[in-house]
């Protein structure tokens, strides 16, 4: 197994390859995502690790980017490719795509609207 030198990533890429997300295109996303760094050159500066399910598999496909703590959903290999060159450039509206963000009082759920809001932790240990 390789242990890559992790000094000077500034961006970590999660990209789920559980089943549902598998089912709808994981690892064309994955291929995509990671085809894209390297193509810009940004190697060293974005890491990507492959997940096993991240508990939103109605939003599959699941990319989540860090530090922001950033979830996207519904990704396909073109908005891949775009979340990629975000971090070139902010002026891409990827907003439609982002389920979750960090914010200082911890995750937030946008796009209420289109996004699935899923069961509380604590509801599913009384069931």
């Amino acid at each position: 197994m390789t242990t890559w030198n992790l000094t000077g990533t500034q961006k970590h890429m999660l990209i789920c390859n559980g089943s549902s997300c598998m089912r709808k295109g994981g690892e064309e996303v994955t291929v995509a995502i990671r085809d894209e760094i390297k193509n810009l050159g940004l190697d060293e500066a974005i890491h990507t690790t492959r997940t096993r399910c991240n508990g939103r598999c109605k939003d599959a496909c699941v990319v989540i980017v860090y530090p922001e703590g950033t979830w996207y959903k519904a990704i396909d290999p073109e908005i891949g490719r775009k979340i990629v060159n975000n971090y070139l450039s902010v002026e891409e509206d990827l907003k439609n795509y982002v389920s979750y963000q960090f914010q200082e009082d911890g995750m937030t759920r946008l796009n209420k609207d289109e996004t699935h809001e899923g069961i509380l932790k604590i509801e599913k240990e009384k069931a």
